[in-house]
């Protein structure tokens, strides 16, 4: 079960969507404004992030846009508006879906239990498994992490190699995390100051081009591949699937 925040104008559809979550067995926060949906982000850390388009105080793009600097949470974007450049719009600040008012409730309720499935394949992609509780054994080995394969690329996270149609990249330590943190969840746009902080914390010593040199260079180092690696306008990056 997960903890999920609503934010969303209208209290009926609002309230809709969080005695359906709750029927599910989910823990529901709800917001209806942008301001206070921003605040509950930090506040309650939530599994899902359920966003309304048009609100007031900070529209939904505003709080997608901010949210996606500090936190990795999937989120949901709700919205009247059908036009695909409004679609491909909320994507690129950071939205994992998408679903058009009016919506029905079964649809959306599918669309939360898609995305918290993907959610759970992406921590046990990315996580080391923990070590087995063998009684009378101080040597119990994990069970080596599955490798993450997009197309012709493979990182074997437990050898620490990634490789390109069968060919070992020579990747610096910081173009290999970067390639594995993107990787590990496509479509996920991460902005500069969260792949900073993430990746190099206090070694950051101040050069503001630091992610974008690196980006430049992996690209390069992946070929073709490389266009995979997208610029998210006014965010950061994110791997294209």
């Amino acid at each position: 079960m997960a903890t999920i925040l609503v934010v969303e104008d209208e209290p009926d559809i609002n309230n809709l969507i969080r005695s359906h979550l709750e029927a599910e067995g989910h823990t529901v926060h709800q917001a209806f404004d942008g301001l206070t949906g921003l605040a509950l982000v930090g506040q309650t850390r939530p599994d899902l992030l359920i966003l309304d388009w048009m609100l007031p105080r900070l529209d939904g793009l505003a709080v997608c846009r901010q949210v996606r600097q500090d936190y990795l949470v999937p989120i949901i974007m709700l919205t009247a508006r059908s036009e695909e450049i409004d679609r491909v719009l909320g994507l690129e600040v950071g939205a994992d879906d998408y679903v058009v008012k009016p919506f029905g409730i079964r649809e959306l309720m599918a669309r939360v239990r898609a995305m918290l499935r993907r959610v759970a394949l992406d921590a046990t992609a990315s996580d080391a498994a923990p070590l087995a509780a063998t009684e009378g054994s101080d040597d119990a080995m994990p069970p080596a992490p599955p490798p993450i394969v997009r197309g012709g690329l493979r990182i074997d996270l437990a050898d620490r190699v990634a490789a390109l149609d069968g060919t070992a990249l020579d990747l610096t330590l910081k173009e290999y995390e970067l390639l594995v943190l993107l990787t590990s969840h496509p479509g996920r746009a991460f902005s500069r100051d969260f792949l900073l902080e993430r990746l190099w914390g206090d070694d950051y010593e101040g050069f503001d081009r630091t992610v974008d040199t690196h980006i430049m260079r992996l690209r390069k180092k992946l070929g073709p591949l490389g266009e995979k690696i997208a610029t998210v306008w006014g965010v950061g990056y994110r791997f294209v699937e």
